[in-house]
């Protein structure tokens, strides 16, 4: 019987994982970060060790984009060191190592709409605008370097039933608010985390390495997706579309961050959906489960 361990289990993606994956034939274990945290390299390679698992979903991350451009020692330790020791281990154990990354790595302009329509391609040399981006894309090369049984999956404006979200974000601010302002300058699309949970497992039992893209279909700016949301939740707001200079940020966001997944479209069994069908799938779950 397989064995799957989860690393950063309590966060959106981790969480996915517990409640998605249901397979009788593998044995799922999950940590969430006080349990085993990956900057513990002690620790880690205890517990690998021990448990000899045959993948490591790494769902852990600092995931702070503004907070990464002022913590960037932390940012660094966590999203560039720790997965260095993780692709190490994955050498010496002998497990496949799975690794979110993110549309981050590319470089965003305005224009690339235009070059890339169908979105960034895997094989795109990577240029990130922030320092969040450069750390994913850090670990990104050290996983390549040090171990060939890896997977790194690219998601992008990610959302779930778990954790904090663009989604959950728009359907509380709806509720308080007669009238919202929403960025109409960024270009991309979400990605849902049931959606990214069974993609990963496809690509898994295809005996895929490699890097993939995980995403949905069309291309939508944040301003379309909330304006979705409320509509489909039947919340009335008088929505305002805003350029990103509307709300300054610490960290400089992309104004086009699609990932093309034609790679992906070629794997038996994996399952590229409609961003309106991820959002409707999403928004029952919220309400219903």
């Amino acid at each position: 019987m397989k064995k799957i361990i989860v690393l950063g289990a309590s966060g959106q993606l981790g969480q996915e994982w517990q409640h998605t994956f249901t397979d009788p034939e593998v044995v799922l274990l999950p940590y969430n970060s006080g349990q085993l945290d990956i900057t513990m390299e002690n620790q880690l390679r205890d517990e690998l060790t021990e448990q000899q698992p045959d993948i490591v979903v790494n769902c852990a991350a600092y995931t702070d984009v503004d907070g990464a451009e002022e913590n960037r020692d932390k940012a660094w330790h966590i999203n560039v060191e720790a997965v260095s020791g993780l692709a190490e281990l994955a050498e010496q154990i002998g497990f496949t190592l799975v690794h979110y990354s993110t549309d981050y790595v590319f470089p965003g302009k305005s224009n690339d709409r235009q070059r890339h329509p169908k979105g960034y391609p895997e094989s795109l040399a990577a240029n990130p605008i922030n320092f969040y981006g450069q750390t994913k894309w850090e670990g990104e090369k050290i996983i390549r370097k040090k171990t060939d049984q890896h997977l790194i999956l690219r998601v992008s404006w990610l959302c779930g039933n778990y954790g904090s979200n663009f989604v959950k974000t728009m359907l509380r601010l709806g509720q308080g608010h007669e009238e919202l302002q929403v960025v109409n300058d960024q270009w991309g699309s979400p990605t849902f985390t049931e959606n990214v949970v069974r993609n990963s497992w496809k690509l898994l039992q295809n005996k895929r390495r490699g890097t993939f893209h995980i995403t949905s279909k069309g291309l939508i700016t944040w301003h379309h997706f909330a304006k979705a949301i409320f509509s489909r939740a039947g919340i009335k707001v008088d929505l305002e579309a805003v350029r990103s200079e509307h709300f300054p940020t610490e960290a400089e966001r992309p104004r086009f961050s699609k990932l093309k997944t034609s790679r992906l479209a070629g794997i038996k069994g994996t399952i590229l959906e409609d961003w309106k069908t991820g959002l409707d799938k999403l928004l029952y779950q919220i309400e219903y489960e």
